[in-house]
């Protein structure tokens, strides 16, 4: 970064400093809210978010003039305000929080100018496109004294608290092994690829591309399939592996891995995008081995079904797509975002007995009782929680701490496939140990003149 380039930052973030609100909202006071990138996913989670008491959205946010309007309808019967620029967002006096709903590789730039404004900020995940745009995000938040939330909406899940307080309180025994796994079939045609064409007359494509790499208009990489190019995000495990990540952090108690290595690739040809469809990342945590495993040419995930129980994303008679196993010395602990099972381990006869292939007991003898709980999806709690810490100035558990060492435990499984390279992690300086190579994928230089935090610089 050059001198004039760095003066121009520190102006622009001096004046941004300056808008902070001094508004103490009170307890009956309205919590009023901007929704930043107004697709699918934003105005589902919206929808939740307004449903708290006394709070409403004010402003609708987009490039793509489609969406915004959409918004606006469907979350304030048009009242709310349309902006295209979402800096004139955080100008706005009548917004006090900022739900940040845009392709991964906007969210940084958007939550620090967010929290530079003097507004708090809900982030979906994952919660930045890079480690260092994360750690800015987080520095952020705690320079300016802001709420930032991490769309993790497990966080706020009852059934997974108390997965949590089972595994810490040694109710499952000594667990050394867990599995994390999400599943899909987009075997044999994929997303096929389609031709670049111009793009809609309302989308400012140029701004929507912002800090990414300038191309052509194509509609894959637009809207709902954006996800299938590392240009704009992290692919299936940053995605779908995030929460699942974040919930292994949360129940074993851990923060960051000392290890990592990464092996996959793309076999379906026909799909469109960069992205891999197999993926197996391997992290090795205090105590603990992770194994995460993404696969989208098979929808099964991890076999089984019990009679009653509803799985996350279970379609037919038999697949289990998503989840994370905790497999403890007295029984293995299944989990899911809907749902809780634990499958008791049996007494094992003494080894010299097993291996003389002496007959099994007649009766078994199990070392924990054989446990299910049906729970639900929180994501709508978790928007409303939002808002009470909004109002109470109260720290999240889902906060930018939590949302930065999740997504990163993603990133760098992303980084490790890249590199074919086992490497190890210093979580305290967020780099890796003796890595350049790898250390060099830890930031990407945004494109000029999107770079409007000094964390994409090169």
């Amino acid at each position: 970064m050059d001198r004039r380039e760095f003066i121009g930052r520190t102006a622009q973030a001096a004046a941004f400093t300056a808008l902070s609100a001094d508004r103490v909202i009170g307890a009956n006071d309205r919590v009023r809210v901007a929704l930043i990138g107004c697709g699918g996913r934003g105005r589902t989670v919206a929808r939740s978010m307004r449903q708290a008491p006394n709070a409403e959205y004010t402003v609708a946010c987009d490039v793509y003039e489609t969406n915004a309007n959409l918004a606006s309808k469907q979350l304030s019967d048009g009242k709310a305000a349309i902006e295209k620029d979402f800096r004139k967002v955080l100008e706005r006096k009548d917004v006090d929080a900022v739900h940040v709903a845009t392709p991964d590789h906007w969210h940084a730039a958007i939550a620090v100018l967010a929290c530079q404004a003097g507004k708090d900020a809900y982030v979906e995940k994952p919660f930045a496109y890079t480690v260092r745009e994360g750690r800015a995000i987080a520095e952020a938040a705690a320079r300016n004294k802001r709420i930032v939330m991490a769309g993790t909406q497990h966080r706020s899940s009852p059934h997974i608290a108390e997965a949590a307080r089972m595994v810490q309180n040694g109710d499952l025994g000594e667990i050394h092994l867990v599995r994390v796994w999400n599943s899909g079939n987009i075997a044999p045609h994929g997303l096929p690829p389609v031709p670049d064409s111009a793009p809609p007359s309302d989308l400012d494509w140029d701004f929507y591309l912002g800090p990414a790499p300038s191309v052509p208009f194509n509609r894959r990489r637009f809207t709902g399939t954006y996800r299938q190019y590392y240009d704009y995000g992290g692919g299936y495990l940053t995605d779908y592996g995030n929460h699942r990540i974040d919930s292994v952090h949360q129940i074993m108690n851990v923060s960051a891995p000392l290890t990592v290595s990464a092996t996959g690739g793309r076999y379906c040809k026909a799909n469109a995008g960069d992205i891999p469809d197999v993926l197996c990342v391997t992290y090795e945590y205090p105590g603990f081995v992770l194994d995460y495993a993404g696969c989208w040419l098979n929808y099964q995930g991890m076999p089984g079904r019990s009679a009653g129980m509803k799985y996350y994303g279970m379609s037919g008679d038999y697949n289990r797509p998503h989840g994370m196993a905790f497999f403890g010395s007295k029984g293995a602990l299944f989990v899911d975002r809907i749902g809780w099972e634990i499958f008791p381990e049996v007494e094992p006869m003494a080894l010299d007995k097993l291996f003389a292939m002496a007959p099994q007991p007649k009766e078994v003898t199990y070392r924990m009782d054989r446990k299910m709980f049906q729970g639900e999806d929180a994501t709508a709690l978790h928007a409303q929680n939002f808002i009470k810490y909004v109002r109470g100035h109260e720290k999240p558990f889902a906060d930018a701490e939590v949302g930065q060492r999740a997504t990163t435990a993603c990133l760098i499984g992303n980084i490790a496939y890249k590199t074919g390279l086992k490497l190890r992690w210093n979580a305290e300086r967020e780099d890796f140990v003796n890595a350049p190579e790898a250390s060099k994928l830890l930031k990407r230089a945004a494109r000029k003149p999107w770079n409007l935090i000094p964390s994409q610089s090169a």
